[in-house]
């Protein structure tokens, strides 16, 4: 009998499959990517050497429970992920080199709260690299299984020989297997390598962190194609200081809103559970002029934070807005409505802004905190001191109402600050600044003193 073929050729791009070799794919249309692999033996998923067929089932006999999470012991890690780490999940972690996310991620891996065993998976460092990393932390690492390779096939034989419950792969542009190619790094490995993991922990009830390199812009290196395979992508930012910020731009089982805050130290990085005066500087006395403080709103978190402006002449034919923290085209956006309503000349005026602390902000209650800054800076008058301030400011020069309003006033009382300027509101009895426009707004900042 004529032996059965068991090869075919899978284009390395698109991975179409044809039964003899090509010369140019004819699904994607690229030229030279095929490569010879083996037969797939049918559909279904492959349990412990066996082909399963795949089945369906009515969504009300599911379990619930087999959504259940696992807690990472680091509360700020659970608060951007959602809760707590989701069975089942890959979550992709970038940031830049040095920042903290192998150290991050091996006390994740040490304090979560699992009586499985977790498989580190390192294939940038030696296994006495990281026990140095472990003992400098102090970390004990009982139940976690080192694992100093990248090939994926080695590490697939471990991963059902050790059945882990958390899977920490570092990092994934590391990582390599036969089957995707000879040359490591391609994007087709990081595909197919990517793929293959995250198939293995939906299919074993684990979890799966993914360490991603960033390019020089700050997004993470490689295929976006990564990101839309895993279920949480998370961003590690760093401050001008010792801050670490940790936040998720997508989130398929939580809020992308929150925000988690480290600084690190000998010790490794530590969790900034109350950051309530993190972003504030203390001063005796009146402020200086172009300083205000915003309460923001981070997730469910209401912080206050310092803005700082300041304006100089334009030393070109036209004027510029450097913002590194706040979006430069919010700032231009606000001072045109200062200019505006308030016929505060601001386009011959060259525009800085900064947050202290470092800190990113996005939130639109920011908005009206920023134009008293901006106004302060090019008239000189400085800001009355305790007062917070927050709310959205319209095109039209309206303040409009925030989310949370009783929170940030709360969360500013408890701090010390006596006065919060804000927009006006029917369902919350506010103090005696809260203000409809912006015109309002300086007038109730800057009159009590003769500073029309």
């Amino acid at each position: 009998m004529k032996k059965q073929k068991t090869l075919v050729y899978k284009c390395s791009t698109c991975g179409h499959e044809e039964v003899k070799w090509l010369g140019r794919c004819p699904d994607c249309g690229e030229w030279n990517t095929f490569v010879e692999t083996s037969a797939g033996q049918g559909s279904g998923r492959l349990v412990e050497g066996q082909r399963v067929p795949a089945t369906s089932l009515p969504l009300s006999s599911i379990d619930a429970d087999a959504g259940s999470r696992i807690s990472s012991g680091i509360d700020e890690l659970d608060r951007v992920l959602g809760g707590g780490i989701m069975k089942r999940s890959a979550i992709l972690i970038g940031g830049e080199p040095g920042i903290g996310k192998s150290t991050l991620l091996l006390q994740s891996a040490a304090s979560a709260e699992t009586n499985g065993r977790v498989l580190y998976v390192s294939a940038e460092e030696s296994a006495g690299q990281v026990r140095m990393r472990a003992d400098r932390l102090g970390i004990k690492g009982e139940r976690i299984e080192l694992c100093c390779t990248g090939r994926l096939e080695d590490i697939e034989a471990i991963m059902d020989a050790v059945k882990p419950v958390i899977i920490v792969a570092d990092s994934v542009q590391t990582l390599h297997s036969d089957e995707a190619g000879l040359t490591p790094g391609t994007v087709n490995q990081m595909k197919y390598c990517s793929y293959s993991l995250i198939s293995w922990v939906k299919e074993h009830d684990a979890a799966l962190f993914l360490v991603a390199h960033v390019t020089k812009d700050g997004s993470i290196s490689g295929p976006k194609t990564l990101e839309h395979m895993v279920d949480t992508v998370i961003y590690f930012e760093q401050s001008d200081g010792d801050c670490r910020f940790l936040r998720a731009t997508k989130n398929r089982f939580g809020s992308v809103d929150e925000i988690g805050i480290f600084t690190m130290g000998e010790q490794g990085l530590s969790a900034v559970e109350d950051p309530s005066f993190l972003f504030l500087v203390r001063r005796e006395g009146e402020l200086p002029p172009g300083v205000a403080t915003a309460a923001v709103l981070e997730g469910t978190r209401p912080l206050l934070v310092e803005i700082q402006a300041l304006t100089v002449p334009a030393k070109g034919a036209m004027s510029r807005v450097f913002s590194d923290r706040l979006d430069s085209a919010r700032v231009a956006r606000v001072a045109a409505t200062l200019e505006k309503h308030l016929s505060l000349r601001l386009s011959d005026q060259d525009l800085y802004v900064n947050m202290a602390g470092g800190i990113r902000i996005t939130e639109v209650g920011v908005e009206l905190a920023l134009a008293c800054a901006l106004y302060s800076a090019r008239t000189g008058l400085p800001i009355p001191a305790r007062v917070a301030i927050a709310g959205e400011l319209s095109l039209t020069g309206e303040v409009r109402p925030v989310q949370r309003i009783a929170a940030r006033i709360k969360t500013s009382a408890n701090l010390g600050f006596d006065t919060f300027l804000g927009p006006q509101s029917e369902s919350l009895d506010m103090p005696d600044k809260a203000v409809g426009d912006i015109k309002a707004a300086i007038k109730a900042l800057f009159s009590d003193e003769k500073r029309s």
